[in-house]
C-alpha cells in the first residue's frame, strides 16, 4: 500500500491558506480550554497526541470514544472544538464520525490520525468532509493541522453569522416595507374623501364669488382650487403605487403581443391625437401578470407618446433571450433623458419637468418598476444612437415559449 504523506494532501486542501481572509492560523486562542474528543483505542496515542498539542503550547483537554455508540452520546451530551479519529479500529472504523455528524448536523472540525493511509483514501475523506490527514510518525504535523482546522471552523461560523444577519435584516426590511405600504395605502384611501370636500366647497366658492371680490382674493381662491386638486390627484397616484404591491402576482403563460395590443387600446385616444406609430418585432411568451404587464407597456408607451419631439411619435418594441429571461425594449424618437437623471427617473413623484411644461406626479416609471421587480426583474434605461429613450426590463421565460409574428399600429 502507498504510504499518505503530508506531501501528498497539500494539493487537495481546501482554499484556506494561512493568511486566507487575513487570519493568521498561528494566532489560535491559546488563552481558551480546547476540548478534543479522541475516537482511539490506544491509550498511549491519545496521551501521545494530547502531549504534542501541550507542548505546542495548547491548553486541551480530552474525552475518548472508542465505539459508534459513544461517539454519539458523547458529541449529543458534550460540546467539542476538535475531533481526531483514527483510521481503523477493531470496532469500526473511526472515519464513520463523518457519517455521524453529518447525520447530527453538527460542524466540528475533524482530523484524521492514523498509522498509515493511501492517497485515494486520504484523498476521499478530505471530500467527505475531513479538515486534515496526520499520519502518527509525524505528529510534529498536528499542531499545524489543529491551527487550521480552528482558523476554518472560525471563517465557517462568521461566515454562517453573516448570512443569519444578513437574512434577519432582509426580513427587517420586508416588514418595514409592507408596513409602509400598508400605511401608504391607508392615507391615500382615507385622505380621498376630506380632500374631495376641500375640493368641492372651493370649487364652489370659486364659481359662485370670482369677480365679485376684489382681484387678490380670485388669486387666492385659485391657488386653494388649484392645490387641493393637485393633491388629489396626488394621492390617488400614492394609491395607485401601494396598489401594486398589495396585489397578488397572478402569473401564467402571457403572450406580450396581446398585451401590448391591450395596453394599445387603452391608449387609442391618445396615439390617434398624436399620430404615433408603435411597432413591433417578434413579441415572448413570458410567465407574468398579464394585468400588471399591460400597465408596464402602457405606461412606457403614454410616455413616449406625452415626452414626443417635433417629430411624430415613433415607438419600437423589441425582445431578445437572455439565459434564462427575456430582455424585452420598448425605444422611442422623444426629446429623450439625460444621463445623469436614469435613477431618478424610477423614484416615485420624482419629475424632470415642471408641471406647465408636462402633466403628470412622476407616478409611471416607479410603478413599472415596482411591477418588474414583483415579477423577478429588472428595469433600466440605455443609450441609443438616436435620439429618443431605450427602457429595458427582464422578465422570466416560460418554457414552451415562442416569438410571435411582428405587427404595427
Amino acid at each position: 500500500m502507498e504510504v499518505f504523506t503530508a506531501e501528498i494532501l497539500s494539493p487537495v486542501r481546501s482554499s484556506v491558506s494561512p493568511s486566507a481572509d487575513g487570519i493568521d492560523v498561528s494566532a489560535v486562542e491559546h488563552a481558551r480550554r480546547l476540548r478534543l474528543l479522541l475516537v482511539e483505542d490506544n491509550p498511549a496515542d491519545v496521551e501521545l497526541e494530547l502531549l504534542t498539542l501541550q507542548k505546542d503550547g495548547f491548553d486541551v483537554s480530552g474525552d475518548v470514544a472508542q465505539t459508534a455508540e459513544e461517539f454519539t452520546t458523547r458529541i449529543r451530551s458534550a460540546h467539542y472544538d476538535l475531533i481526531l479519529a483514527d483510521y481503523n479500529l477493531p470496532q469500526w472504523r473511526g472515519t464513520e464520525t463523518l457519517e455521524i455528524l453529518c447525520r447530527e448536523n453538527l460542524d466540528i472540525p475533524l482530523i484524521i490520525v492514523t498509522g498509515y493511509l493511501g492517497e485515494e483514501k486520504a484523498v476521499d475523506y478530505i471530500k467527505q468532509g475531513a479538515t486534515d490527514c496526520v499520519l502518527k510518525d509525524r505528529l510534529a504535523r498536528l499542531p499545524v493541522a489543529v491551527r487550521r482546522a480552528l482558523a476554518e471552523k472560525r471563517l465557517r461560523d462568521q461566515r454562517r453569522q453573516t448570512e443569519e444577519e444578513l437574512a434577519q435584516k432582509v426580513a427587517e426590511l420586508a416588514r418595514s416595507n409592507a408596513e409602509l405600504e400598508q400605511f401608504a395605502y391607508v392615507a391615500s384611501h382615507d385622505l380621498q374623501e376630506p380632500l374631495r370636500m376641500i375640493a368641492n366647497y372651493t370649487q364652489l366658492l370659486a364659481e359662485r364669488y370670482r369677480g365679485k371680490l376684489d382681484a387678490q382674493a380670485d388669486k387666492y381662491i385659485d391657488y386653494s382650487v388649484g392645490g387641493a386638486t393637485r393633491m388629489q390627484a396626488l394621492i390617488q397616484d400614492l394609491l395607485k403605487f401601494s396598489r401594486v404591491g398589495r396585489q397578488e402576482i397572478e402569473r401564467r403563460t402571457t403572450d406580450c403581443r396581446v398585451v401590448v395590443e391591450q395596453a394599445m387600446k387603452n391608449l387609442q385616444a391618445a396615439i390617434q391625437e398624436s399620430g404615433a406609430v408603435v411597432k413591433w418585432n417578434g413579441l415572448p411568451v413570458v410567465m407574468a401578470d398579464p394585468a400588471q404587464l399591460a400597465q408596464v407597456f402602457q405606461n412606457l408607451i403614454a410616455n413616449a407618446i406625452k415626452f414626443h419631439g417635433p417629430q411624430t411619435p415613433l415607438i419600437q418594441i423589441d425582445s431578445e433571450k437572455k439565459g434564462d429571461d427575456w430582455v424585452l425594449t420598448v425605444s422611442d424618437n422623444g426629446i429623450g433623458i439625460p444621463t445623469e437623471n436614469w435613477l431618478d427617473i424610477f423614484v416615485i413623484f420624482r419629475r424632470l419637468h415642471t408641471r406647465v411644461e408636462y402633466s403628470g406626479n412622476g407616478i409611471g416609471l416607479s410603478i413599472c418598476k415596482k411591477i418588474i421587480e414583483r415579477h423577478g426583474g429588472k428595469i433600466w434605461i440605455e443609450a441609443q444612437p438616436n435620439p429618443g429613450s431605450c427602457f429595458k426590463f427582464t422578465l422570466p421565460t416560460d418554457p414552451g415559449s415562442h416569438a410571435v409574428q411582428g405587427a404595427q399600429a
